[in-house]
């Protein structure tokens, strides 16, 4: 009795999911799943490229390489993907909160329990050389989280408990993340501005946001007098062409004491709040050639290895500055540095060209959501991956800090590939159901 029961679920649940993937599979945006794909395939081929050595050749299905243990991340990314697009699509929204809540118990828990990794408490040992980093498992949940809050609440009408309650939510993971030694992943969080810009946050906290970063980079550059003598000028020349900020001045005076305070706390803040290897960094953005074989070695060697590629590149596994590993984490947060040099410039470009399809087509995803909800998390997904994108490829470069941050889909991890397949998917699932919904607001309103 028990196992005709038992076989009864089995082939209503069987059917139950027939009809789901009938229903999904149409509305699925499939150019973005072919997209997905195939930056995953191709960062998988770079994955093995960049671990070959050609004194011990290993098979690229082999365990005992990062490409071979990507492959097994891979195939549980493709479990995650069923799971996420099988799943009622409404779940994401009603459970958001939960599924935040859940998150910020996991990184207290990671920094309390787990062991330092290069002076890092961010990464939980799960047994048998399996490590899981829930900082970027608080990517999509702080996306839903922030999404479900928006949908309640008018961004361009909201009061000042709204706005604090959303920066509470946005801000609270970076907190713990930085507190665990990892503020390459924290960095992230500064993107969601950018969605909450499109649900109507002020372009004022952008602008004040900008310029804040550009004054701490010209305190480095430039010495303080010629800084503020400038600053100054700017000011002057403003008033001399709009009378009306006579009007003014106070506010304008004040505004220059902020400046100026800001000038002068830029060296406190980097060489007494920031660490050791932090300071590096940003000498080494500023000026890696001052300390070539020190702070200066990974901004300097990845710039020569991509710089060799050449137009053309050297060819599939026949990097040298790869294969003699004189660039550190090829295989993770330098892998772009394995496209330089082996497929060129042609390459590069083909790379960064698949990187602005994908987010052209996630935006244009997002903007065709009937809900705030959708929408908003669409922006999410698009200003994360963008993030990760820029810093990503800027720091091969020279042209944005060390800061050890993925490339999408690209980079060797399990935890990374797991939170990009995951916010992906999610927006997909909801993409997929959108008609669905359109059909039923239609028939209500008749």
């Amino acid at each position: 009795m028990a196992v005709e029961q038992g076989v009864s679920k089995y082939k209503i649940a069987t059917r139950s999911s027939k009809r789901i993937s009938r229903r999904i599979a149409p509305n699925l945006d499939w150019l973005t799943v072919f997209l997905y794909f195939l930056l995953v395939s191709l960062g998988w081929m770079n994955i093995y490229a960049a671990v070959y050595s050609p004194d011990n050749v290993v098979n690229i299905f082999s365990f005992d390489i990062n490409s071979g243990k990507q492959l097994v991340w891979i195939g549980t990314s493709l479990v995650l993907i069923l799971v996420l697009l099988v799943v009622d699509y409404k779940i994401y929204e009603h459970l958001a909160y939960p599924i935040y809540g859940f998150v910020i118990l996991l990184l207290l828990f990671t920094l309390a329990v787990a062991s330092p990794i290069a002076g890092s408490r961010s990464w939980l040992d799960l047994g048998g050389g399996v490590r899981l980093q829930p900082a970027e498992l608080a990517k999509f949940a702080t996306a839903l989280a922030a999404s479900k809050f928006l949908s309640t609440s008018n961004l361009r009408q909201q009061q000042w408990k709204d706005h604090m309650i959303l920066a509470a939510i946005t801000l609270l993971p970076p907190a713990i993340i930085i507190l665990q030694n990892e503020t390459g992943s924290a960095l992230v969080f500064a993107a969601f501005v950018i969605a909450y810009f499109r649900e109507g946050m002020s372009p004022l906290i952008l602008v004040i946001g900008g310029v804040s970063a550009f004054i701490f980079i010209m305190t480095l550059l430039v010495p303080k007098l010629y800084l503020i003598i400038g600053i100054v000028v700017l000011m002057v020349l403003a008033v001399w062409l709009d009378y009306r900020l006579m009007r003014r001045l106070k506010m304008m005076a004040a505004l220059l004491l902020l400046i100026v305070g800001m000038v002068f706390s830029v060296d406190y803040f980097v060489n007494d709040v920031l660490q050791p290897h932090q300071q590096n960094r940003i000498r080494a953005l500023i000026n890696p050639e001052a300390d070539p074989l020190g702070f200066g070695w990974n901004v300097t060697q990845s710039k020569i290895a991509i710089g060799s590629g050449g137009f053309f590149g050297k060819g599939f596994l026949e990097g040298t500055q790869t294969k003699f590993d004189f660039v550190p984490e090829q295989s993770t947060d330098f892998i772009f540095c394995t496209i330089g040099e082996e497929h060129g410039w042609i390459g590069s470009t083909l790379l960064i060209a698949l990187f602005m399809v994908l987010l052209i087509r996630i935006v244009y995803i997002a903007e065709r959501q009937k809900s705030v909800f959708g929408r908003t998390y669409g922006y999410c997904v698009a200003s994360i991956i963008f993030f990760h994108f820029l810093v990503n490829v800027g720091m091969t470069i020279g042209l944005a800090p060390v800061v050890g941050i993925p490339l999408p889909f690209f980079s060797y991890g399990g935890s990374s590939l797991w939170s990009f397949t995951i916010l992906l998917f999610i927006l997909l699932a909801i993409d997929a159901y959108r008609t669905q919904e359109l059909v039923r607001s239609n028939k209500m309103n008749r």
